[in-house]
Order: C-alpha cells, then sequence, then structure tokens
C-alpha cells in the first residue's frame, strides 16, 4: 500500500487533530497565534499522528483521547522546528519563511514555548498518568539532544556513536514515544505498547539517517531549503562523520569544513557535498538505515497481523526510501 493510500483512510481523524491543533494554539494575544498558526498552515508529513492513530488500532480506547495525543505530539515536534530555526539560522522550513526570519528570534523563541505548552495540556486531558510521565522523560531527553548537537557543532572528531546518541534524543524518541503513547490512549496491552515503541525507535532513527543522506543528495524543490544546510549551520550527520573515516579525503574534507565554519554558513558548500557524494559514506549511512528498518519490521511482525501493521510496514518501507 502506498502512503498516500494510508493518508486518505485516515484523512477524517487527521482533519480533526489539524482542528484541535490549530484551536490549541488560539490565543487572544494576536502575535502568538499568529505566528504558532504559521508554521502549522505550512503543513508537513504530520507523520507522529499517523503512527499515533495506526499504533492505537491495538487497542480500544476513546477515539477522542488519540487525537488529543495525535495533536499534542504534532505540537511537540512543531515546537521543536520553531527553536531549531532560531539555534540554525535558518531562513525557511518547508518552503516558507521560518517564525523567526517573518518575525525575529525572540518572537520565534516564545512562539516555540507557547506551543510547547498547549502541547502538553492537550495531553494532560487523557487521563493515564503514566501516559504523562513517559512525555515528559521524552522532552527532558529532547532537550538534552537539542544542547548536545549545539556542543558538537563543527567538531569533526565527534563518532558514530555520538551521532546515534544525537538522534535517538531528537527523532527516534518522539515518533517512538508516538507509536507507544498510541497504543496506550487506546489501552492496548504493555506487550503491545513496548514493541510499538521498538518499531517507533528503529524508524525513528532509519528517519533521521535519510534526512541527513537527502540534505546531501536532494534538491531545493525536494528538501524546501538549500541543500548542504546541515553542514552550513555546523551539524556534522552521519554521512559526513563516514566520509571523514576515509584517508583519501580527510585532509580535504577538514579543509572544506573549516572554511564554512569560518565564513559563518556563507561559503559555498558544492565542493564538500561533491566530496560526500563521492566518498563512501553514503552508501555506509544508507546500510545502517536499512538495518534500523530490518529492526523495526521484525519489531511489528511479532504483533498479530492485521490492516494496521500491514501499514506500519508499508510506512517503514517508504521511510528508507524516500525522497522528500
Amino acid at each position: 500500500m502506498r502512503l498516500l493510500d494510508i493518508y486518505k483512510k485516515l484523512r477524517s481523524e487527521i482533519a480533526d487533530i489539524e482542528a484541535v491543533m490549530e484551536e490549541a494554539v488560539r490565543s487572544e494575544h494576536t502575535l502568538l497565534t499568529e505566528a504558532s498558526l504559521h508554521l502549522l498552515k505550512a503543513g508537513g508529513k504530520r507523520i507522529r499522528p499517523i503512527f499515533v492513530l495506526l499504533s492505537g488500532s491495538f487497542g480500544s480506547g476513546e477515539r477522542d483521547h488519540l487525537i488529543q495525543i495525535a495533536a499534542s505530539l504534532e505540537l511537540i515536534h512543531m515546537a521543536s522546528l520553531v527553536h531549531d530555526d532560531v539555534i540554525d539560522d535558518a531562513a525557511t522550513r518547508r518552503g516558507q519563511p521560518t517564525v523567526k526570519a517573518k518575525w525575529d528570534n525572540r518572537v520565534a523563541m516564545y512562539t516555540g514555548d507557547y506551543i510547547f505548552a498547549k502541547a502538553l495540556n492537550l495531553a494532560a486531558e487523557v487521563p493515564n498518568p503514566r501516559i504523562h510521565q513517559i512525555l515528559s522523560r521524552a522532552l527532558v531527553q529532547m532537550s538534552i539532544g537539542e544542547i548536545e548537537q549545539i556542543r558538537l557543532f563543527f567538531e569533526p572528531s565527534q563518532t558514530i556513536r555520538d551521532y546515534l546518541l544525537r538522534i535517538r534524543r531528537k527523532t527516534a524518541l518522539l515518533i517512538a514515544v508516538s507509536c507507544q503513547l498510541g497504543a496506550m490512549a487506546a489501552g492496548a496491552d504493555q506487550r503491545a505498547s513496548n514493541t510499538l515503541y521498538r518499531y517507533g525507535y528503529n524508524v525513528g532513527m532509519a528517519f533521521q539517517i535519510t534526512d541527513d543522506l537527502l540534505d546531501i543528495n536532494g534538491t531545493e524543490k525536494q528538501l524546501g531549503k538549500p541543500p548542504g544546510s546541515d553542514v552550513r549551520q555546523g551539524n556534522i550527520t552521519l554521512p559526513v562523520i563516514l566520509a571523514l573515516q576515509e584517508d583519501s579525503l580527510r585532509h580535504e574534507l577538514l579543509q572544506e569544513l573549516k572554511k564554512i565554519q569560518h565564513s559563518e554558513g556563507r561559503q559555498d558548500t558544492s565542493r564538500f557535498i561533491d566530496m560526500i557524494r563521492a566518498s563512501k559514506g553514503l552508501q555506509k549511512a544508507e546500510s545502517m538505515a536499512k538495518q534500523y528498518i530490518d529492526k523495526a519490521l521484525q519489531a511489528i511482525r511479532s504483533l498479530q497481523k492485521t490492516q494496521a501493521s500491514q501499514d506500519l510496514m508499508a510506512i517503514a518501507s517508504f521511510i528508507v526510501n524516500r525522497n522528500f
């Protein structure tokens, strides 16, 4: 089944989630509302709500709780993007000006904080303290991941382990929690929710590795931003770490990286990107992404075969093969 077919099946629920998110971020304060709705209206894959809804089919709980959890998790993701764009000094997001570009850093930071708070308000309406505990711990880990990313800006000596731990916190954990909390909100048993967490974690790791590959291989039309944005912002991703391990490329890559760093992101990165493309880093990173997907598929196959499990398998396959 194609991903588009899955979205079509869930379009009613997705529309409800969009409505809940929009209502949640509306405020008596015009600027907060306008800035919050700016990113919401720019769209997005809404992959986390899809994971919540599909995982919820393994239980039989209230639909309203699933909608609230899905909206909460997507708002958390949105808030993190608003903050990321400030840290990365990003001008565009999803082909639109970022909140920091349209307004300024101060408005963006408080808008992100506001969206985080509204997300927690939504989650608190679901009467399950365990869900609240899991969500709060995930937010702590996400914050640590963000700080670690800043600490390692333009650091060429970082290891594969450093990278994997960072993306676990920044990306994979929220996707894992989306699957876990979707199951819990629907009253699924613990085995199912734990298995779905493992599925989501491995899919999330592959998702971020694929994102980092696309930043090197993709086009501006596909990405909604210029390729090479990661290195301009100081983010050393897996393909770069792997390419730096090649003796024939390391010296020249380090020289180009210093030029990019000293230019504060104004340096043309095309030579750097071309060298990464010519390395073995891309193939090795792709192989690692596929290994994570294989683990995700193994986890989902251990659950009862249903339409939802088939859909989750299809999403996993899409993630590792996507070009946007």
